[in-house]
């Protein structure tokens, strides 16, 4: 496991590079996204369990992980915005293909991530797959109230930089631009995997079958009895591992002799 910074649209931003044992070869990769902090001062640690699931991914699969903070979270710079965490999944997917080592990407998101990394999967047909652990269908909720969530969002630290946003409604429309449900659409015949807890108090369950039914082709698992927390279930992210492994061996296959 390593640390490392990239930059999106001139912000830094901190991740973690995590990496199989054993000696280089051509290896898939998968960039880890999380979700958006939940309770006051959450944006400083929202993200720090992830580079211990990143390993675990990597020391399971042989996979290249890399697991980052958005912009206004952790140590990562800058403040939050729909479209400023788009950009950084982005930059993210990029940072991973620069590794001389990795020759396919897969993204995998929580909660509001997860959501975002449709979309930018959407953006970037060379993403080979996604997974969704937890994500809302849409930003209706928040783009129906976006004064309610600037100040939330400036309650948990994902905003920090007084002023910010400047242009608040140019801000606030991101929330109805970035539809994961649309998003969905457009992936096909790309794999898609869905994954809900039933007892989500945060995003309900039914956003789990609208997305599935967006796509015409998802899977979907609902882990029963399961939270909003799926990063700490252990269950869900058994189905996730086992996702990712068939998913490699299946590009393999289909890939020409």
């Amino acid at each position: 496991m390593r640390e490392l910074w990239f930059q999106a649209g001139g912000i830094r931003l901190a991740g973690h590079l995590a990496r199989p044992a054993g000696a280089s070869q051509s290896r898939p990769g998968v960039v880890i996204c999380h979700g958006f902090p939940q309770a006051a001062g959450g944006a400083a640690y929202v993200g720090r369990t992830f580079p211990a699931l990143a390993q675990r991914i990597a020391d399971a699969l042989g996979w290249v992980v890399l697991s980052f903070t958005f912009r206004g979270c952790g140590a990562s710079e800058g403040d939050f915005s729909l479209a400023g965490w788009l950009e950084d999944v982005a930059a993210a997917t990029s940072e991973l293909r620069r590794q001389e080592d990795v020759v396919g990407t897969w993204l995998v998101g929580f909660g509001t991530g997860g959501a975002i990394a449709v979309c930018a999967a959407a953006q970037d047909p060379a993403v080979l797959g996604v997974v969704t652990m937890a994500a809302p269908a849409d930003f209706d909720d928040w783009a129906n109230h976006p004064r309610r969530l600037r100040e939330f969002s400036r309650e948990v630290g994902a905003i920090r930089s007084s002023g910010f946003p400047m242009r608040f409604e140019a801000w606030a429309a991101e929330l109805r631009v970035a539809r994961a449900v649309t998003c969905a659409e457009t992936l096909v015949p790309r794999p898609f995997m869905v994954v809900h807890g039933s007892d989500d108090q945060s995003v309900p369950v039914i956003d789990a079958r609208v997305l599935a039914d967006a796509h015409g082709e998802a899977e979907l698992r609902i882990v029963s009895g399961a939270s909003h927390d799926l990063h700490l279930d252990p269950r869900a992210i058994a189905v996730l591992v086992g996702w990712l492994d068939r998913q490699w061996s299946r590009h393999q296959s289909a890939r020409p002799s």
